[in-house]
């Protein structure tokens, strides 16, 4: 190497420490009496129960910090095309810290952390924080792919118990799931779900029907009324409304067997008699610490319990990121409760891989890419965000 070049290199470490230090040292002088501002952006509102579950995790920072040292400013209904104009504001404003609730506000989140350094970003279920790495931006998920399939196995054992009683004949043992889109994070979340019911009922199939939306009751609600008029005898869902715990519930009120599996929040007062169980993953574990890491001048990645990728974190149910809510003993298999137990446990202790079966699983946007999972597949390995986009062959999905 020639001395030009060494000194070219040497320079050029010396301006990327300059700009590090040049950027705590902004947001020190940013922050008053050691207290912050922090602004949540949310593409729907607490009528939404995916919104709700993030606004839960909002509030409790308040209970954490009683002093007001953290101030909260928020935003709802906000169209990711017009998130960084509120994101901008919410910088005018004065925060330190912006948590955005959508990966449709990423690219627009990391364009704004390279012109604010003074300002961290945070970005839920974004999967570009490790692509020209910023110090002050960072990504996070819940592994919830976990959660769904010990709530697949909770819908296993209600449909072995209407097997046994002669509700239904083993070849009726169909389950439905509506989607969103055909998106990684959709098609991990329903294969982890039927690989949970096939871990009790192996003869188990699935119709897939999707939105094509995030958030539409009515369209949710017309997927899952389709569903059990093609026979499915469970419904789960991965969207954002209680659309198919309402279609459920009508069903059942109208003589037609089905139950819910929900995602987000407890369903039980909306499906009281349908309602198994549900799950959803648990983001104060992230805000919480991640809001006292900067408060504190600390490294988000070094004080937010979890599985660290970089800028990027995770977790799943060992470090608190998921959770099973409300299992319904009024309406699930005996029994149900041990062996959400012991599901749960041999996770944590990594004593079985989710993804793994005499399966073949299809790439929906290239049908020559293919996977064999008798050797299994171990998702968010390098990345909080779902990568496993496998539709199994016999897996029906309907656009």
């Amino acid at each position: 190497m020639t001395r030009m070049r060494i000194v070219t290199a040497i320079t050029a470490l010396v301006l990327i420490g300059l700009c590090y230090v040049l950027s705590v040292t902004v947001f020190a002088d940013r922050k008053k009496d050691n207290a912050i501002k922090v602004g949540f952006v949310y593409d729907g509102d607490e009528s939404a129960p995916y919104t709700y579950n993030f606004i839960k995790a909002m509030n409790k920072i308040d209970e954490y910090y009683p002093d007001g040292r953290v101030q909260i400013v928020s935003r709802s209904n906000i169209h990711e095309d017009t998130g960084e104009m509120v994101m901008n504001e919410m910088i005018e404003d004065g925060c330190d810290m912006i948590i955005t609730t959508s990966y449709g506000y990423q690219t627009s989140a990391k364009k704004l952390a390279k012109e604010h350094p003074e300002v961290q970003f945070c970005e839920a279920t974004g999967d570009n924080a490790n692509d020209d790495p910023l110090p002050n931006y960072h990504t996070f998920m819940g592994e919830i792919h976990e959660g769904r399939y010990v709530t697949g196995i909770v819908a296993g054992l209600k449909i072995k118990e209407m097997i046994d009683g002669g509700i239904i004949t083993p070849d009726q043992a169909k389950v439905g799931y509506v989607g969103a889109f055909p998106y990684a994070e959709v098609i991990s979340g329903y294969t982890a779900f039927i690989l949970g019911v096939r871990s009790v009922v192996p003869t188990a199939t699935m119709e897939v029907r999707y939105t094509n939306t995030w958030t539409s009751y009515s369209l949710e609600k017309a997927c899952a009324e389709q569903l059990i008029d093609d026979g499915c005898i469970i419904i789960s869902q991965h969207s954002d409304t209680i659309g198919p715990a309402v279609a459920c519930e009508e069903a059942f009120e109208n003589g037609i067997k089905v139950y819910h599996v929900g995602y987000n929040q407890s369903m039980i007062d909306v499906a009281p008699t349908t309602t198994l169980v549900s799950s959803r993953i648990n983001w104060s574990v992230y805000i919480l610490s991640a809001v006292d890491a900067v408060l504190n001048d600390k490294s988000i990645e070094k004080v937010v319990p979890g599985n660290v990728h970089g800028y990027d974190m995770g977790g799943g149910f060992e470090d608190g990121w998921v959770q099973i809510l409300d299992i319904n003993n009024l309406v699930v298999a005996e029994g149900t409760q041990e062996k959400v137990d012991e599901a749960i446990e041999r996770i944590e202790k990594d004593q079985v891989t989710i993804f793994k079966g005499d399966y073949i699983g299809i790439n929906p946007s290239d049908p020559n890419d293919t996977i064999d999972l008798k050797n299994g597949y171990i998702e968010s390995e390098k990345t909080s965000a779902p990568s496993f986009h496998y539709i199994l062959k016999d897996v029906i999905t309907v656009y």
